[in-house]
């Protein structure tokens, strides 16, 4: 798969094209159903598949005040649709301009013009161009017009519900990561370089690895989570808290700590995603010390024991 940065290239795309059209945040699975039936119908077809998405989210642009956070970076994109057999992904620079392209410029200017598009496959609720006035409706006049075939993707449900990125940032934003995940069909995941906190845990037993993640990126509801942990390759296992720390009353932000199970190494400086499993816990202040590190002793054992549950089924 080839990645383009549309603010970087010029160059016109040559060959003819199938078109995925979204934001894609999340690559949850309404949108690996979008992605799977684009390659399926563009290697029918005989061209190539493309996906087209912003390397910023619309929103923050549009909706300066109101700071949507998001599910995926584009190195996390990146790495999800290396899996698929998708031959480009373009990410194009959404900013003041392009928020006033005319739907009808959207189609002919970029569409046709530069990406030489002969199929697009796109959601129910696609909107594009100014204030979104374009729907599907007007893709599908477009592809008429212009000579492409359009495939709308009707929702995708679950228990009832349709999956979008909203439902799972509400989600993960309430704790609920198990529903989470399973819209998402994998496991949601924040990564980052881990940094010197406080040392609290050093003191009293439980080492963690604080990371400092993009501020941009969706945190889940303060409280305690099993969760595993990549470095350098390797899965730990690991116990991870997100709050304020509440028992030392002189912390002012919210930080993510984890400690990862049977593990001894130095990791400061190092970059680490922690996987979110299940949630254990509310974020709760202690009376004591020593309240706290019986708690986590407790927490820790429930994680144990979670992971044992798991290696038990797969015998």
């Amino acid at each position: 798969m080839q990645v383009i940065f549309g603010n970087e290239n010029k160059t016109k795309l040559v060959n003819s094209l199938g078109v995925g059209l979204g934001n894609f945040d999340g690559l949850h699975t309404g949108h690996m159903t979008l992605i799977n039936t684009l390659i399926e119908e563009t290697r029918r077809m005989g061209i190539d598949s493309v996906l087209y998405t912003f390397s910023k989210h619309p929103e923050h642009i549009l909706r300066k005040k109101l700071n949507t956070p998001l599910l995926t970076t584009i190195n996390k994109k990146i790495e999800i649709l290396e899996k698929t057999s998708l031959d480009y992904i373009y990410f194009d620079k959404f900013d003041e301009s392009f928020s006033r392209i005319r739907p009808e410029a959207f189609i002919k200017d970029i569409l046709v013009d530069k990406l030489n598009i002969k199929l697009a496959v796109t959601g129910f609720d696609y909107r594009f161009g100014y204030k979104g006035q374009g729907d599907v409706n007007m893709l599908e006049e477009a592809g008429k017009k212009f000579g492409f075939k359009v495939i709308i993707i009707p929702p995708v449900k679950i228990d009832g519900e349709i999956v979008s990125s909203t439902s799972i940032r509400h989600s993960i934003d309430k704790g609920n990561i198990e529903k989470a995940n399973n819209y998402l069909k994998r496991r949601y995941s924040i990564s980052g370089k881990v940094v010197k906190g406080r040392q609290i845990g050093n003191t009293i037993g439980f080492p963690t690895a604080n990371i400092l993640p993009l501020d941009y990126i969706v945190i889940p509801q303060k409280g305690v989570y099993i969760t595993q942990t990549l470095f350098e390759g390797e899965l730990f296992n690991s116990v991870t808290s997100i709050g304020m720390n509440p028992t030392f009353k002189d912390v002012s932000s919210i930080s993510i700590e984890t400690y990862l199970l049977d593990f001894n190494n130095d990791i400061y400086g190092k970059n680490i995603e922690v996987f979110f499993l299940k949630r254990i816990r509310k974020e709760k202040a202690f009376g004591s010390v020593e309240e706290l590190v019986k708690q986590i002793k407790d927490d820790v054992l429930f994680a144990r024991e979670f992971f044992t549950q798991i290696e038990s089924r797969k015998i």
